[in-house]
């Protein structure tokens, strides 16, 4: 009885005019004691919620999470010595280098055991659970240098998080229960076989590709891949964008081939500072020219460029940090794509907290980090995209430094405005009096165009799309097939996502194809005879549709000149 009074409230719910999440706290309860029954979740009513009604709106808990078009999936790779040894950075066992059990992805990653597949069905599960409709997804892998990992671990990582897409909804997922003993190292006589594809590889030190025996198995793997990537180019849940940790240090054409055969799109990249007095005090192990080669590599490869910036590092000040972040913009060896700023903090397990224990460092004040930060927002252009101010770090593990977790929100209340792309992304609007507009710059030795539609003022962005013109016949260290390519390196609508199939709102509307057009007509102008998309492997059908085809993991279009 009591199931058929819950599915009776949740309808007379729905029939409802409720205008905001307060007003539904209040009919819930009211429901509860009408139909005797416990307060209805979130979770329990949107099962029953058509896709276009305004109650999903209410119901969606963290709507930020799919504003950009997407919705992020972070998964962690399980601890490895780390090639590195920093003087900012927490040692902790059993996680990876640089993290702390206590934060949100990690114990995330603890409770899976840090198992890709269960990571990312669980994940998936829980965005779903809160009004989200995952069907584009960002998977965003983290754990420290992931180009340090070994190889077969990383192919198998990679294999388990596209065929946990593809399989989801497929597959029985752990329940709660299931998953707290698991957490807890506990067997179960029911509990559900592990659906990863493979076996974890061996952790035994010895070199890939040492027998014959490995060379199957590895060769298999592979194959694996490749075959759960072909399925995701028109799976529901797509996985359309990849984004890998590593150090500047580790990025080489070798290392670049290998990430786009896994499907990466992004790469981030922990650069801390462009010092090189800065990057030696603080144990770094290399300097800026590093920092550059990498940068420049990734481009011409067509890869999206985030940089990790650590403002108040041991060595540095407010100002030398206020201007060593405009340089990334005036100084054309650097334009990375998007920043993520981490301020610097004290915590256990680090060189840098027996520093400060012992006054060898001050972080710096509230006040002096705000300051800063207020002044990089407003050098930031408008082709960056301001990705996280602070890292999600608990406040009982800082020691010492910044533990205001909402700077975001204070910057704002504080009336400043930035230009970057987060702050303008047209989120939940509809599309007025649409303006293209084109920006250049020099960047890494080629010319980036900036192409993007926004409103008339500029305030509002709907999408954009990255032109990268190399210099015809002066590419080095480019695979042949790359040479005097144009290069798409991210096409991006914005607003609320919408799943493949469903027209509204902005993505769907005809902005992409209309970027797509524009960037193709300006190669065009320049002579360059090919253009080459560096896809998501989810998103290659969109390309496929506008005359694209695959070409070792691009997608390739001749451009005829006439």
């Amino acid at each position: 009885m009591s199931n058929i009074n819950k599915q009776r409230a949740i309808k007379e719910i729905i029939r409802m005019k409720i205008k905001n999440s307060a007003g539904l706290m209040v009919v819930k309860r009211k429901m509860s004691k009408k139909y005797g029954i416990k307060i209805l979740q979130n979770s329990d009513i949107l099962p029953m919620v058509s896709p276009n009604h305004p109650l999903r709106k209410i119901l969606k808990k963290r709507s930020v999470r799919t504003m950009s078009g997407i919705a992020p999936v972070a998964v962690l790779t399980k601890p490895y010595p780390c090639p590195a040894n920093c003087a900012y950075c927490p040692t902790e066992k059993n996680v990876p280098k640089s993290y702390l059990s206590n934060e949100p992805a990690v114990m995330r990653a603890i409770r899976c055991g840090y198992n890709p597949y269960k990571q990312v069905q669980l994940r998936l599960q829980a965005l779903e659970a809160n009004g989200h409709e995952p069907n584009k997804i960002e998977l965003i892998v983290i754990g420290g240098t992931w180009s340090a990992l070994p190889e077969k671990y990383k192919y198998w990582f990679i294999l388990n998080c596209f065929k946990a897409a593809n399989d989801y909804k497929t597959n029985v997922i752990l329940n709660v229960a299931e998953r707290r003993e698991e957490s807890r190292g506990e067997q179960t006589a029911h509990k559900p076989r592990d659906p990863s594809v493979v076996l974890l590889p061996q952790d035994d030190g010895v070199k890939q590709n040492t027998s014959s025996l490995s060379l199957l198995r590895m060769t298999a793997i592979k194959k694996l891949l490749l075959k759960e990537q072909n399925r995701n180019e028109k799976a529901k849940y797509r996985i359309i964008g990849l984004t890998l940790e590593t150090r500047p240090d580790y990025i080489n054409e070798k290392e670049i081939l290998e990430m786009r055969e896994l499907g990466c799109t992004r790469v981030e990249l922990g650069v801390q500072a462009i010092d090189d007095k800065i990057l030696k005090k603080n144990k770094r192990g290399h300097g800026v020219a590093t920092i550059a080669k990498a940068t420049k590599l990734l481009k011409n490869y067509g890869f999206k460029v985030t940089y990790h910036i650590m403002p108040g590092l041991p060595g540095s000040i407010p100002a030398k940090d206020l201007k060593m972040f405009k340089q990334l913009f005036t100084d054309e060896r650097f334009q990375p794509d998007q920043i993520k700023f981490y301020p610097t903090i004290v915590t256990r397990g680090s060189l840098l907290y027996k520093w400060w224990r012992a006054g060898k460092y001050k972080p710096y004040t509230d006040r002096q980090l705000q300051k800063l930060i207020i002044a990089c927002k407003r050098a930031v252009p408008e082709y960056i995209r301001v990705i996280r101010l602070i890292r999600d770090i608990p406040g009982e593990s800082i020691m010492a430094g910044n533990k205001i977790t909402n700077l975001r929100q204070i910057i704002q209340n504080q009336g400043i405005k930035c230009r970057c792309i987060r702050c303008r992304e047209a989120r939940e609007l509809r599309i007025t009096n649409c303006k293209l507009r084109i920006m250049n710059y020099e960047s890494s030795g080629g010319k980036e165009y900036f192409l993007q539609f926004t409103s008339k003022d500029g305030k509002i962005l709907y999408g954009f799309c990255r032109l990268r013109l190399p210099v015809i016949n002066k590419q080095v260290n480019t695979a042949s097939f790359l040479r005097d390519t144009a290069l798409i390196r991210e096409l991006h609508v914005y607003g609320v996502l919408v799943p493949v199939g469903r027209n509204k709102k902005i993505q769907h509307s005809g902005l992409g194809k209309k970027l797509m057009q524009t960037a193709e007509n300006i190669a065009k102008k320049h002579n360059y005879h090919k253009i080459a998309v560096i896809s998501g492997v989810g998103a290659r059908e969109y390309y496929r549709k506008l005359g694209y085809k695959l070409e070792k993991t691009y997608m390739v279009k001749l451009n005829k000149i006439r």
